[in-house]
């Protein structure tokens, strides 16, 4: 953990009037509980703000660019684009994890709830610029960032919601609605791994493994359709 900047801001093409802003960026809640003489704010309202931001930039960009695509293609897209994975995959990749101010309890984290924290992070950071430079510095920065990865995105099918498709089509083909059960949970509370299966009526059609329950949902899902044929 570093509160010297320099080397961030140069990596991520940024420039702040306000260094304030950049550093409460970074703030956790759970440092503030430990730190109360610091002075410092943490990131929830700049996250609030950066949330907006993004989705109207991601959500024009698309609109512009895929003028062929139609308003339910372009939703699952946006979702894609802006979900915690993907924002705390692009954290990662600009370093900010180092940069986190955190409790220490919260800085041990490594698992799903980490990936969190920086979705949240890359949020507030987005907020910050916004506030600090405006629209459009905020417009480049995003575009920068997540428009290389809509080609990945489109290209793997990771903008499909599995859930949902598995479900139109054991609803299609079986009259029924699937549903799921968790099979298995291990591991700490901050580091659990879930195992979920997918049944149509009595019969399980898949299993998937996931650091949450949505994660093992949607990963059972992904395989169910696979065992179908329905992908």
């Amino acid at each position: 953990m570093t509160t010297d900047f320099t080397e961030f801001k140069k990596n991520a093409k940024l420039t702040f009037k306000d260094a304030g802003l950049l550093t409460q960026a970074f703030v956790h809640r759970s440092y503030i509980n430990e730190n109360k003489q610091s002075g410092l704010a943490h990131n929830e309202r700049l996250e609030f703000l950066g949330d907006a931001v993004l989705e109207l930039v991601i959500t024009d960009y698309l609109y512009k660019k895929y003028t062929d695509k139609a308003e339910g293609e372009l939703t699952a897209y946006r979702s894609a684009l802006v979900n915690a994975d993907t924002c705390a995959g692009i954290a990662t990749d600009l370093g900010m994890d180092e940069y986190l101010l955190l409790s220490k309890g919260e800085s041990k984290d490594v698992g799903r709830a980490r990936q969190y924290i920086l979705a949240n992070a890359l949020e507030a950071l987005i907020g910050a610029v916004y506030i600090d430079q405006g629209y459009d510095s905020a417009k480049d920065f995003i575009e920068r960032n997540f428009a290389p990865k809509i080609e990945d995105i489109i290209s793997t099918g990771s903008h499909v919601d599995a859930k949902s498709l598995f479900q139109e089509k054991a609803q299609e083909f079986d009259g029924v609605t699937p549903f799921y059960k968790t099979i298995k949970e291990a591991g700490p509370d901050h580091e659990k791994k879930f195992t979920v299966g997918v049944y149509v009526g009595k019969d399980l059609v898949a299993t998937g493994e996931g650091e949450s329950k949505q994660d093992a949902e949607q990963e059972a899902a992904r395989e169910a359709l696979k065992i179908r044929g329905w992908n």
